[in-house]
């Protein structure tokens, strides 16, 4: 292969999208609640999923995951996860960060970070996930349930990143959270996006700002608006149409 074919493949590489969503449709408890959702997620990069409650945020991502039916198309890389058990679908290099965070509050700190483990990397990881997170290293023994909220995320994140994956999900990481807990939250989130591709939910602008590339606008179930983050921050009629606020609002981390 000649250079500039070496170039050309590594281009088309870069800017294929890893996730194609495709005409999703999602039904909850007899509501229609995704109708025909499409967009891409471009690799390396952060695209936040934004829009007010109610929107079909979380049940985006609770589908790609395959927890909740849909019709329609999610490829990742390439490869088709409707219908995926969910098993098989994380195994594809996909991690999730749960809005709720729904760490096991019996066990402890390390234990609920070995649970996490499933690839023969993830030991060595520890050390990142410590040097992100030093509370988790000092209270490895504490039982998860008896943390603070801010350090329950903690333990969320940390989960997603012990394993090298390609794409992670990531749900309302702010939420409920003290600033000085956010912006700690934030930096990690920043420095696991130097190394893979990220969909994050987020209310907060101000983290998706700092965090996000390309944004996704969900309205009642459908695709309102999509392009750079920059555009939402550059139209505040856009921001306050889609989603009922002014751009600048939010707290800055």
């Amino acid at each position: 292969m000649t250079s500039d074919a070496v170039t050309a493949a590594t281009v088309t590489a870069a800017t294929r999208p890893l996730v194609e969503v495709r005409d999703l449709d999602v039904h909850r408890a007899g509501a229609h609640i995704l109708d025909g959702v499409s967009f891409d997620v471009l690799p390396n990069r952060v695209t936040a999923l934004l829009g007010r409650n109610g929107a079909g945020k979380t049940t985006t991502l609770l589908t790609m995951l395959g927890l909740l039916p849909g019709t329609g198309s999610v490829a990742f890389d390439g490869v088709e996860l409707l219908g995926m058990s969910t098993h098989r679908i994380v195994q594809q290099s996909i991690g999730y960060v749960p809005e709720d965070r729904e760490v096991f509050g019996q066990l402890t700190v390390t234990e609920n970070l070995r649970l996490a483990m499933r690839t023969p990397e993830a030991e060595s990881r520890l050390d990142l996930v410590h040097e992100l997170f030093p509370e988790l290293h000092d209270r490895r023994e504490q039982r998860a349930g008896t943390l603070s909220g801010g350090q329950q995320q903690m333990v969320a994140i940390a989960r997603a990143l012990l394993n090298p994956n390609r794409l992670l999900l990531i749900d309302e990481p702010s939420k409920g959270l003290a600033p000085i807990v956010v912006n700690e939250v934030v930096a990690a989130l920043e420095r696991a996006a130097a190394d893979t591709t990220i969909l994050l939910v987020e209310q907060n602008l101000q983290v998706a700002r700092r965090l996000a590339t390309d944004i996704v606008v969900l309205d009642s179930g459908r695709v309102a608006h999509s392009g750079p983050m920059s555009e939402l921050f550059d139209d505040p009629e856009l921001a306050h149409r889609f989603l009922g606020v002014a751009a600048a609002a939010g707290g800055a981390p």
